[in-house]
């Protein structure tokens, strides 16, 4: 062991989604990273198999949706219904829903199905490429938040599963992403809180299947008077499917912890009658009980954080673990970004836990009630007559599926407000905040909008042209170039202006940023797109911009393609988002791109003073007319 421990930015326990997406997006931005995991290899079967739309759309916007359809995974565009038939015997199905209805602004609206070792070996590729390799099979034995170096606070002692080999390090932050059973959480005497009792035990396997069901490639809720199934289609002709084996209401309750594969698959069988089912090959199975946890706190000091699994368990029916522990990662990533580049004040890292501790509790009040009633016995049909008649009227089971389907999308997400979510309460106080007419929902995913690039005339998806590279992200909606010009001219004069937001924080490299430089060539704190509510060819760049906005060339937009959610429209992204297609407005989106605020494009300062308000709630530096705000 040396005597002087390294030093690290981060110290990430766990190599499973929230430990690697974080892992990706600090080492993306520049940060030093020891990543660990106890397994000697990646998950190779079984775990979690589903992308959500939003999901998508992040990895999209990471630049890491192309490696993951290229495995070939499963799309599940709809799921079918399917309860006990009329006659009495058998099952049969009584309704299809989309997986992402119409009225969900979703640019993939549909679930993606792929085993979770190859989503972790995607996020692995991109780390070796940033130099960080996670060490196999170590674990954590101590840590201690003791303060003994002020930059590194965080002394970790970690050790070789199998060897015993020890070695100390020193971190700046420390993150527990090892699961239900983390030794992080545990140390810390941080205490999981059971919102139901276990009540249901599932088992589940994965396989290929010889089948006359005939919607084995859809995904499926059915129930039966034997029990329930869902069927989940995946790639390379794999099915899983989660089949009931005990239920706390039947009166032969026992809560089995196990089964043999031969037992869930006889179980199958009965609940798929008259329908019949053979396995080919079984890759994996497993047995689990349901039961809703949520850790009390999601950090004790601001030093050592824990994510996904860590924090929160629940059924895997809703298909959200994976997806949660995403966006875990993601929130937590650009605030420790943020506070680290000396962009923002310390304290806004308490605002992981307090948005993301939220949503799991959302979460789990939803998948509660949706895995109770998956877990029910129906009735026989004789005494279900209405359900049984009529697939979705009277059927709770699919009232709950469509009411939480925006939420279950990742697209009903909403951060409440604090410092970056806009409202009322909030410390900027403009009445440029919100224009009347704005349809965009603080603290939501930016929509969707297709606009014309003007350099190169192609079409591009709005929210998905900067990529994720850590900065809050200024849509300058200009309107029209004719008779906006002067509000256009003097928002750029004032973000020029020492000390607005923009020019506090100027590259220290400015003088020697690349000329190709696209999405940060001023500032790595924000990027700028202009979007005129006109044709392509009527926009000349060097004519209508200042020339701080056309340093963004690659990022001026024209709004000229038609969108059917705004018929009748000559500039359909700002009409989508409620700006006036005249006097436009300008739109602040968070680095994980949930809207931060929104406010009306006038003449003179009005604007960026607005702007300069709501950035001085939580960065480190004094700007516009606020007083110095002094890093805590």
């Amino acid at each position: 062991m040396p005597s002087t421990p390294e030093n690290y930015d981060i110290v990430i326990v766990g190599a499973g989604p929230v430990g690697l997406l974080l892992a990706v997006c600090l080492a993306r931005w520049g940060y030093r990273i020891k990543q660990l995991d106890n397994r000697e290899h990646p998950t190779i079967t079984g775990r979690a198999d589903g992308i959500q739309p939003r999901s998508l759309d992040l990895l999209q916007i990471m630049d890491l949706k192309r490696q993951i359809m290229a495995h070939g995974p499963a799309r599940a565009y709809e799921v079918a219904f399917w309860d006990p038939a009329p006659t009495g015997e058998g099952i049969h199905r009584t309704n299809n829903l989309p997986t992402c209805p119409e009225y969900i602004d979703a640019r993939y609206p549909f679930t993606t199905m792929l085993h979770q070792g190859l989503i972790e070996r995607v996020f692995i590729d991109d780390l070796k490429k940033h130099a960080v390799d996670v060490q196999r099979p170590w674990t954590i034995t101590s840590f201690d938040n003791n303060g003994q170096d002020p930059i590194y606070p965080v002394e970790v002692d970690i050790c070789h599963v199998q060897t015993q080999e020890a070695e100390k390090v020193r971190a700046r932050y420390l993150f527990g992403g090892e699961g239900a059973r983390s030794f992080v959480r545990k140390r810390l005497g941080v205490k999981m809180h059971p919102k139901d009792p276990v009540a249901h035990v599932w088992g589940v396997m994965d396989g290929v299947v010889r089948t006359d069901f005939p919607d084995i490639r859809m995904k499926c809720t059915i129930h039966s008077d034997h029990g329930s199934i869902m069927t989940i289609p995946r790639e390379d002709n794999m099915v899983r499917l989660y089949i009931q084996m005990s239920s706390s209401t039947n009166s032969d309750w026992d809560r089995p912890r196990q089964a043999s594969m031969e037992q869930v698959q006889a179980s199958a069988k009965r609940i798929l009658q008259p329908y019949h089912i053979e396995w080919d090959r079984v890759e994996w199975y497993s047995m689990y009980p349901i039961q809703q946890r949520l850790a009390e706190k999601y950090t004790t000091n601001h030093r050592i954080f824990m994510g996904g699994d860590c924090c929160h368990t629940h059924s895997p029916k809703a298909g959200q673990g994976m997806n949660t522990a995403f966006h875990d990662a993601l929130n937590l990533a650009w605030k420790i970004h943020h506070v680290e580049a000396g962009f923002a004040r310390r304290t806004i890292l308490s605002t992981y836990e307090s948005e993301r501790r939220q949503i799991a509790e959302n979460l789990l009040e939803f998948d509660a009630k949706y895995a109770a009633l998956f877990s029910e016995r129906k009735p026989s049909t004789g005494d279900s007559t209405c359900a049984a008649q009529d697939g979705h009227e009277g059927n709770e089971f699919v009232e709950v599926f469509k009411a939480n389907t925006e939420f279950a999308s990742g697209y009903g997400i909403a951060y409440t407000g604090n410092e970056f979510n806009w409202s009322t309460s909030h410390s900027a106080r403009s009445p440029l905040f919100n224009p009347e007419g704005s349809t965009l929902r603080i603290g939501r995913v930016m929509p969707t909008a297709d606009v014309t690039r003007v350099v190169d005339a192609n079409k591009i998806h709005l929210e998905q042209a900067i990529p994720l590279n850590g900065s809050f992200r200024i849509f300058l909606f200009a309107g029209d170039p004719v008779s906006n010009g002067s509000s256009v001219a003097d928002f750029a004069l004032n973000l020029g202006k020492k000390p607005s937001f923009y020019s506090a924080f100027e590259r220290p490299d400015i003088s020697s940023v690349s000329y190709h430089e696209r999405h940060n060539p001023h500032s790595m704190f924000v990027t700028i797109c202009t979007i005129f509510a006109a044709p392509r060819s009527s926009i000349d760049i060097t004519k209508m911009l200042p020339p701080l906005l056309a340093r963004y060339s690659h990022h001026i937009y024209a709004d000229d393609i038609p969108d059917p959610r705004t018929p009748s429209t000559k500039a359909s992204a700002h009409a989508k988002f409620g700006l006036d297609e005249r006097c436009g407005g300008v739109l602040v989106v968070r680095p994980d791109g949930h809207v931060g605020c929104v406010v009306g494009l006038v003449s003179g300062d009005g604007t960026v003073n607005a702007l300069n308000d709501y950035f001085a709630a939580f960065v480190s530096k004094s700007i516009g007319t606020k007083t110095e705000q002094a890093a805590l």
